[in-house]
Formats: C-alpha cells, structure tokens, sequence
C-alpha cells in the first residue's frame, strides 16, 4: 500500500473536520415521534458472559483460504490492469440527496435518540428501486487510521438483491459533506482458475475494511464466512449486460462498470459453528482486530500484523483464526456490533408490537441502553441496523437503515444511555 501524504492533508482534514462538527439536521417531527407501541422498555440484557471453553472458542474459528496469486493475475491479465478507488470515485454518477430532501418514509429509518448530525438518502432511482436493500457500511476511517484513503474520504455501503442473490457496493465520494456522491462496483468469486469469475451469491450484513482489505459477510448455503476483497483489484468491466462473469463480447458484471473479484474467504467447521453476521474494526485493541457478532455472541479476532499480510486476519500454523476473546449477550436480536475498550456496543432487534430497535452498551458488569421519551423507553433506535462502523479519527458511527446513511457522535451514544 503506498503512502497516502498523511502530512500534507492534516490542514485539510481539520478544516473538513470543522465542517462535520458544525452541520446539525433539522429532521422532521415524523422522524422523532415515538408512538405508543415503542414505549415499551426492552428487556435488560444484563453483563456480558465471557465465553472461554475450548468448545465455544472452537464454534468461532475460521480457516483461511486465499486464491492462489496466479489465478487473480490470470484475471487480470485477461479483463486489464485493475484500477483503484481513486478511479472508481472518480466515475461517481449518483448523488446522495440530504436530511432535508429526503421523504418523511424515508427519515422515520433514522434514530430517534439519539439523534444523527449527518443523514443522506440514495439518489430517487436507487432509493425507489425494491429489488435491493443496504446492509452494511464501512469507511476509509476503518482503512487508515487518519481516515483517509489517497487523496478521498471514502464510505463504502454493501447492498443485497432481495430475489437475484447478488451483492454489491456503493462508492461513496465523501470529501464533500455537503455532497456526497458514489457509484457502484459488484462483488465476485474467481471461478476456473482464475478464467472466469461468478456472482457473490449471497446476502452480505457485516463489512470492513480494513488496510487494502475488504472483509464481508456471507449467509447459508457455503462453509464460506467471510469473503475477502483487495481494493487494488477492482475490475472494469467491457460489457453492460445482465450476465454475470465471461460473455462473447467481453467482461460482464450484471450491469455494473466495476467488480471486485474476491481474493480469499475463511470458512466455519462443521456442526455448531457460528457464522458471522455482524462485523466492525475496533482499534483500541492491541493489535487492531475485527469484531463480530451472531447467534447471541460476541467476539474478536486479531488482524495480522505480518506485513507481507496486510488486512488479513492474524492464523496459527495450520490457517486457523481463533479468537482471543469472546461472549454470550442475552440482547435479543443482535444486529450491528461496535467494541472501544471495555464496552460493546450491541444493536437490539425490535419486539413483535416495536417499531424501533434498541442499542445496549454491555460489558462485563452491566448493561445500558440509549433512553428516549417521557417513560424513558429503550426502543430509541433504528429498527434495522445490521452494520456499525466507528470512525476514529471525527468520533462518529457511521450505520445504515432502511434508505437512510447516518452518522452521530459515539460520544452522544455514552450521553444518552440510561
């Protein structure tokens, strides 16, 4: 990965940052109105439960498969020099519509309490179009840890077709908060050597990226957890077709001008294991890891710190990720997962009568949850928030809901918790 300037952009980045900070959302009376079926008080989770028998850490590992480097230069060689994300950004041709153009339907997606400082919807035509949901996010405030990536401050969302079975990831351009503006790429899995390559076949709720390293989650029907993407080897493609892979006039990507074909995946064992669903970068951890959650659990894994392996989680002899800490949460539904320090932060799915979901603060002693209304009801936040992403460096997370792309300060998070 090559130097970034990091020098030559810190004026830059704390002029932007004062713009972040000062840009407040007036949202909508519809978008804060609790009804009284969201007035019911989850229920408390209570601490966290370290898990630390051979048998639960064994339910978590992961093995390691990369695709052998000479099928991705086959690839790549056949379809053309990859391009990076500076290029990709470059061909941005959608543009994300702010707080106060979006539609009330739209903003009741957003938290109630607390409130976001940053709120975007997709441009009308991805907005409007049914066939595909936004899972997940992620920034170059996960890739580098002074936020940016070359030149751009970047937010990446992955999106899944709810009846194609196809994933793909939106570009966003976020230099400009009062403009954001993105493309899409779609994800792929070499197939043949390298010769050809197939759609990710697969709903996608947890996404990191990390370094030059992009880390999804996958569903049922494969031992395939994880896929892992190089954002050095984002693909154009020649052809706008339907078709996915080779075609007698070229590349395809269902439609799309880029497509990242997968570098490797780590697959679960057998019987009991836990599949991820929930994925985020905590950097309070020594080293930086990737933290995750599923199936009323908690864990990490450590990033490699070899540096012939960037973004790639750290493995024992035998290409195994194990975890090195992990828990039991009785928070009931659990979506997006943060960890800084001690803390976890755990989305709450919402009860059958809610409309909204919960965020619960669990460590090892307690639990708390953010707090809204005149009765002090949990069910404050979003009602589907599979994916948080904390941005270091300006202190925010960053999720998605229904049409919505929010951001607000962690610190708001801690402010608001009951």
């Amino acid at each position: 990965m090559s130097a970034r300037g990091r020098h030559r952009r810190r004026k830059r980045g704390r002029a932007l940052r004062a713009v972040l900070t000062g840009a407040a959302l007036g949202l909508t009376a519809a978008a804060t109105m609790i009804s009284a079926s969201q007035a019911t008080v989850g229920s408390d989770p209570g601490a966290l439960k370290p898990l630390t028998s051979a048998s639960d850490l064994g339910a978590l590992q992961l093995r390691e498969r990369l695709e052998p480097q000479q099928s991705l230069d086959r690839l790549a060689s056949a379809m053309g020099r990859p391009v990076g994300v500076d290029a990709v950004l470059k061909s941005a041709d959608h543009t994300m519509r702010d707080a106060a153009d979006c539609t009330t339907d739209e903003k009741s997606a957003l938290p109630v309490e607390p409130a976001a400082t940053h709120a975007y919807c997709w441009d009308s035509g991805d907005a409007a179009d049914p066939a595909w949901t936004p899972r997940s996010v992620t920034t170059s405030g996960d890739a580098d840890e002074d936020g940016w990536w070359g030149s751009n401050r970047v937010i990446l969302s992955g999106w899944t077709a709810n009846t194609r079975g196809l994933a793909r990831v939106a570009f966003v351009n976020a230099d400009d908060p009062a403009r954001l503006t993105y493309t899409w790429a779609l994800l792929a899995v070499p197939t043949d050597g390298g010769r050809d390559y197939h759609a990710l076949v697969s709903k996608i709720s947890g996404m990191v990226w990390y370094q030059d390293k992009l880390l999804v989650t996958t569903t049922g029907g494969t031992r395939d957890a994880l896929y892992v993407y190089d954002m050095s080897r984002i693909q154009r493609t020649t052809v706008t077709a339907g078709a996915v892979g080779r075609v007698r006039e070229g590349w395809s990507a269902a439609g799309y001008r880029y497509v990242l074909p997968a570098v490797g995946s780590y697959r679960i064992g057998g019987k009991g294991a836990v599949r991820p669903t929930g994925l985020s970068l905590d950097r309070s951890s020594v080293p930086d890891s990737l933290v995750a959650s599923g199936a009323k659990r908690l864990w990490r894994y450590p990033f490699s710190q070899d540096p012939a392996r960037p973004g790639l989680l750290a493995t024992d002899s035998a290409g195994r990720a194990v975890p090195e800490e992990a828990y039991a949460t009785k928070a009931g539904g659990t979506g997006g997962v943060l960890a800084n320090g001690s803390a976890w932060y755990v989305g709450g799915a919402p009860g059958k009568d809610d409309a909204r979901g919960s965020l619960w603060r669990q460590d090892t002693s307690d639990a708390k949850a953010t707090e809204c209304g005149a009765d002090d009801t949990h069910r404050c936040w979003s009602a589907q928030t599979d994916s948080l992403s904390y941005w270091q460096e300006t202190g925010e997370v960053w999720s998605v809901s229904g049409r919505m792309l929010f951001a607000l300060p962690l610190d708001s998070i801690d402010s608001s918790l009951g």
